[in-house]
């Protein structure tokens, strides 16, 4: 007997993931965070695919957090084959804990990479420009003097990246037109793909003696969790910009507070905080200057849509036997296959995704 598929999502990011999975031979489950538990898990223990959306989006439900993909979840899901992120952030599944249950970790980075980038390069022309300083001293009353709203320019200035994945790619490209120098901090990354991209690969401690703005966006791991602290951020010029668009456990807040009162930095582009969204007494949302927005980098129209089809045609791959094109932990691999072929009665194979369920395409 062939067994139909069946997917947990929390919430699509556009409504078109779920057009293009209905006309698919899957049995689509939304997650209700409102409901009672028991009516949570007992949807879940009987899926075969996981579709995670970030923390942020479960923040009015209490009980959100235990939905997170880790030991617990595992643990009571037997059939759950595949766990995937919204986007390309994937700390809210425990890698490590799939990996050893032989379920398939995915992201969807690529699709939201224009939008996040394209928000990282406006806290750059922002704060630089100081345009929301000025906007704030116009609103509060009569401006005695201008030339106190003077700003910088970006032409000439040097950008360190730290993380050269989708995200840092396009921004470095989006910032070609400055003459910026581009320094590149990324563990996984070669010289010669650096060179590729106009940047230079460098240590952590160079890039940030030399920037003028370091730009964070690199995901959450365990090896980038903390990774700013208080000596990196003393590292920075003191007419440096620290802008992050990553995850808010990258930096250390109140290292970050202490540098900004302290003048270790001129100022801050934050997207992401510790606490999502954050207290409106969080400290650092009173420093003039800092800007800040809640998490909505890679919140666009043409983001979400892209994202959504993104998701969608990975889920079907995956559910056609196919290799996820965003597989996050490849080593999982072989016992993926087994676990697949038992529930499903046939082995994932690359050379015959899509083909033996007949999914659209």
């Amino acid at each position: 007997m062939t067994v139909r598929p069946r997917l947990v999502f929390e919430r699509w990011t556009d409504p078109v993931a779920g057009d293009i999975l209905d006309l698919a031979d899957i049995d689509l489950v939304e997650l209700d965070l409102a409901a009672p538990d028991e009516q949570g898990w007992a949807a879940l223990e009987s899926a075969h695919g996981y579709q995670v959306a970030t923390r942020s989006d479960v923040t009015p439900y209490p009980r959100g957090t235990q939905w997170m993909a880790g030991p617990k979840l595992v643990g009571r899901c037997a059939q759950l084959v595949a766990v995937c992120s919204a986007g390309a952030g994937y700390d809210v599944i425990d890698v490590e804990a799939c990996t050893r249950a032989g379920i398939a970790v995915c992201n969807n980075s690529g699709p939201g990479a224009e939008a996040v980038a394209e928000h990282a390069l406006g806290f750059m022309l922002d704060l630089a420009k100081r345009i929301t300083v000025a906007d704030r001293t116009l609103r509060a009353g009569p401006l005695v003097n201008r030339m106190t709203l003077r700003g910088t320019q970006l032409l000439g200035k040097t950008l360190g990246v730290v993380g050269l994945g989708a995200i840092g790619g396009r921004l470095v490209e989006l910032c070609a037109p400055f003459g910026m120098d581009v320094l590149v901090f990324d563990p996984y990354v070669d010289e010669v793909t650096a060179r590729s991209r106009g940047t230079r690969l460098v240590g952590l401690t160079e890039l940030l003696t030399r920037s003028d703005f370091v730009q964070v966006t690199c995901p959450l791991t365990a090896e980038t969790r903390g990774l700013f602290g208080a000596e990196q951020f003393a590292a920075m010029k003191p007419t440096a910009f620290f802008i992050t668009t990553a995850r808010g456990p990258v930096h250390d807040e109140a290292a970050l507070l202490r540098a900004l009162t302290e003048g270790e930095i001129a100022g801050a582009g934050l997207d992401v905080f510790h606490d999502e969204p954050p207290a409106p007494d969080n400290p650092l949302l009173h420093l003039d200057n800092v800007i800040a927005t809640p998490h909505t980098a890679g919140i666009t129209v043409e983001a979400a849509r892209d994202l959504a089809v993104a998701t969608a045609t990975q889920w079907q791959t995956i559910f056609g036997g196919g290799v996820p094109p965003r597989l996050l932990n490849p080593d999982v691999w072989p016992r993926y296959c087994e676990r697949f072929q038992d529930i499903f009665g046939f082995r994932p194979d690359a050379t015959t995704a899509l083909k033996n369920r007949g999914h659209a395409g």
